[in-house]
């Protein structure tokens, strides 16, 4: 669909047109006039002066069809499109240390580490965060930004995927994962700043302390949903044979607890693969994505397009001008020369 945005400059498009109807001046003094030189015909030889050059007036009425609708600012509207309107600032904090390699989950009936169940569940809750913009922050013994904050949901999940254990160091600094996910957060809306932060121990490295770190969100506005991940119980073979242990004794829950409430955020607790999956859609529920899609037509301009033709079309104008020129004056020396010889 065309639209026009100043189609008031329509109204010059047949000055042209009454240009060339005018009653023409008459020049003074003892010359000639004669209105329409294309009947003139020269009786000496017999052939006609040379009529108006046609090609040349239709590149100029082109030319000025080209001006003035570019003047207007056309523009083609296309087809609708969906867009997501924009939701939460989602950053996600991923813990890669080495306790995080303990196999006490299970994936398709098979036994997995705790890294690669967490890959699993957050691959399928960052798809259906659509509207949101999301981040990754993996954190050891230092916490660093795996992905920045974007709506390519497809490049963070692959990104998620290539973390490894031992990335970021074998221990646990959890108040510096806190610190670099308000630092990325703090020119967000306020209502809008969520970090999720899954660990399996206690805060054992960092130069900043957790409680410290989750003061400091609640003072900007950052909402902590904090995830402890590991098994109560794991049969494992020793010595003596089979021994029952618990897997998750280092877990810090009463920080994870702590922080969550200090933050405004809940505490959740992953003994399994199908837990970690309740607790994504439970956070899908307590921080939902935008409801309504937003429907916008692109806007192309036709602008520059139209100018450009115009130009070209003056420019053919001039050249038709000089060939004309080229061609009277070759014919004015054959003339000449013809006349010579007789």
């Amino acid at each position: 669909m065309l639209e026009l945005s100043w189609p008031w400059f329509l109204i010059l498009l047949p000055l042209p047109f009454i240009m060339y109807f005018l009653p023409k001046a008459k020049p003074k003094g003892d010359g000639i006039w004669w209105g329409n030189t294309e009947q003139l015909v020269d009786h000496q030889d017999g052939k006609a002066i040379p009529k108006r050059p046609t090609l040349r007036y239709a590149f100029l009425l082109t030319s000025w069809i080209l001006l003035i609708f570019a003047m207007t600012r056309p523009v083609w509207l296309g087809e609708p499109t969906k867009v997501t309107p924009s939701g939460r600032d989602l950053l996600i904090a991923l813990d890669l240390s080495g306790s995080m390699q303990v196999s006490d989950m299970a994936l398709n009936d098979q036994p997995a580490n705790r890294l690669e169940a967490a890959k699993s569940v957050l691959s399928d809750f960052i798809q259906e965060r659509r509207g949101d913009r999301i981040g990754i922050i993996v954190f050891g013994s230092k916490a660093y930004l795996q992905a920045p904050l974007s709506f390519d949901t497809k490049t963070i999940n692959q990104l998620v995927q290539e973390a490894q254990i031992g990335f970021a160091g074998e221990q646990t600094a959890i108040g510096d994962a806190i610190g670099l996910g308000i630092k990325r957060l703090e020119d967000k809306p306020s209502d809008k700043k969520v970090l999720i932060l899954m660990t399996d121990g206690a805060n054992t490295a960092g130069r900043v302390q957790p409680q410290q770190a989750a003061a400091f969100a609640a003072s900007q506005h950052v909402k902590i949903h904090t995830i402890g991940i590991g098994a109560d119980s794991m049969i494992i073979q020793s010595f003596f044979g089979p021994k029952a242990i618990n897997p998750s004794s280092d877990l810090d829950e009463t920080l994870l607890k702590n922080i969550a409430a200090q933050t405004g955020g809940k505490y959740f607790r992953a003994k399994s693969t199908e837990d970690l999956q309740a607790i994504y859609q439970t956070l899908d529920a307590l921080e939902p994505t935008p409801a309504e899609d937003i429907w916008q037509r692109p806007l192309t301009s036709l602008f520059h397009w139209l100018g450009l033709g115009s130009i070209l079309f003056l420019g053919l104008a001039l050249l038709a001008s000089k060939q004309l020129v080229w061609n009277k004056n070759v014919l004015r020396k054959l003339t000449s020369r013809k006349g010579g010889q007789a």
